[in-house]
Formats: structure tokens, sequence, C-alpha cells
């Protein structure tokens, strides 16, 4: 019998993936029909809960893993242009997710915070590294780094917005330490029922890459808000806002 030897990220980023479907999945379907009928209780509303709690785990991962390929990437650059692009490709889809509009300026996908985090990890490095910054100095502006790009991320009211900018540059300063990182992720993570859950599979991460399925984990976001908002065009409940429904749980 094979000794179990941890998690690969391919299996982080299933799992990250299998619970945003459920998040997406409760929010955009059943969401809807809670709003529309107006009932806050029973099965439905159960079983919404329970999608919606288990979603909560994935934009952890999904913040531990930016972090991980920024650490091992050999282009940041390319990393962020890609970044950009599927981010700019999951707009339309984000936006008739959540309003049925196909532009809606209210608020952005989580694509936009991942990349303003990746930026703000790109310039704290840079100063890591230079020679002309006082090592005195070096934290302060790290700070001012991630107070820049909090604000950009709310400004643009993206995904997670502020917060989410906090969470992945916690998880950047505590790299080195997995045991420190775990600890302080979950921490950074207490705001919101049930995410820090999502550092036991994190913790079990064996820095193997695994499966290369890359631009398949890229792509899923957008295709599948797109998917889920088709199936609610053909419900008749699209016109019923993600935004609106159980403000909470969001």
């Amino acid at each position: 019998m094979n000794s179990f030897k941890g998690l690969s990220g391919s299996t982080l980023k299933i799992i990250a993936v299998i619970t945003m479907l459920m998040d997406h999945v409760g929010a955009g379907i059943l969401g809807r029909i809670i709003t529309m009928q107006g009932i806050y209780s029973g099965s439905i509303y159960n079983i919404y809960t329970v999608m919606r709690y288990t979603g909560r785990l994935a934009f952890p991962i999904f913040c531990f893993l930016l972090v991980e390929g920024f650490m091992h990437t050999h282009d940041v650059k390319k990393y962020a242009i890609r970044l950009f692009v599927f981010a700019l490709i999951s707009e339309i889809p984000f936006d008739l997710f959540v309003s049925s509009r196909i532009v809606d300026t209210s608020a952005q996908n989580v694509y936009f915070t991942l990349l303003i985090g990746l930026i703000c990890m790109w310039a704290c490095d840079m100063s890591e590294e230079s020679e002309r910054i006082s090592v005195g100095l070096k934290p302060v502006l790290e700070f001012l780094i991630m107070i820049a790009g909090m604000y950009v991320s709310y400004v643009l009211r993206t995904d997670y917005a502020a917060i989410g900018v906090v969470c992945i540059m916690i998880l950047y300063w505590t790299r080195f330490d997995k045991k420190r990182q775990i600890i302080a992720g979950a921490v950074s993570f207490a705001w919101e029922i049930s995410a820090s859950l999502a550092f036991i599979p994190i913790a079990l991460y064996n820095k193997n890459r695994g499966i290369n399925l890359k631009y398949f984990f890229y792509a899923f976001y957008p295709v599948h808000l797109l998917v889920i908002y088709i199936i609610c065009v053909i419900m008749g409940i699209a016109g019923y806002e993600v935004y609106n429904v159980l403000p909470p749980l969001w």
C-alpha cells in the first residue's frame, strides 16, 4: 500500500474549481430561485447554504496557488498578462452571471483581484531585491504597495476587493515558513465563515505541480459562469441579480 504523499498543485486546483462551482451554482441558480419565491427556509435554502459555505474554500486556495505560481514562474510579466487576458475574457460572463447585463461596472471578476495581488507581490519582490532601498525602509514601502493595491481593488470594485489583496499579501509575506503561512492565512480569512478550512488541504500541499491542465483551469472560470447564466435564462430566473441574494453569505 502506497503511503499518502500529500496533494499536488493540480489537485488543489481541482478542489478549488469544484468548491467554486458549488458556490456559483448555489448563488446563481438556487439563490435566484430563493429570491424569486421569497422563501428563506426549507430544503432549497439549506442546500443553498451548504453550497455557499463550501464555496468559501475556493478563494483562499486560489490565493495560495497565486503566491506559489509567483514564486516559481520564470516570467512574471507573462503571468500577469495571462491573468489580465482572462480577466478581460471573464468580465462579460461575470456580468451576465451577476446581473444579467452584458456590461455592469458595479463589480469586476476575481481575476482582476488576483492580478492586482500579483502586481503587488511583484513590486514588493523588486523592493526586496533593490540595493538602493535601505533595509529599514523596505517593510514600509511594501506596506504602502499593499495599500495601493487595496485602493485600486476598492475603486475597481473587484471581487473580494481590498480584503482579497490583503489576504494575498499575507500569504506572500509568510511564504518561506509553511506553518506560519497556514496559521496567518487561516486567521486572515476568518472574516468569512468556513473559508479558513481551505488551509487543511493547503497544509497537505506537497509542492509538486501535478498534471498540467493550466489553460483548462483558466478557462473554466468564464465558461462555467456563462453556462450557469444560460441555465438561468432557460429557467426564466436570469432577471434576478446574484449580488442581491442573501448578502451575509456572499
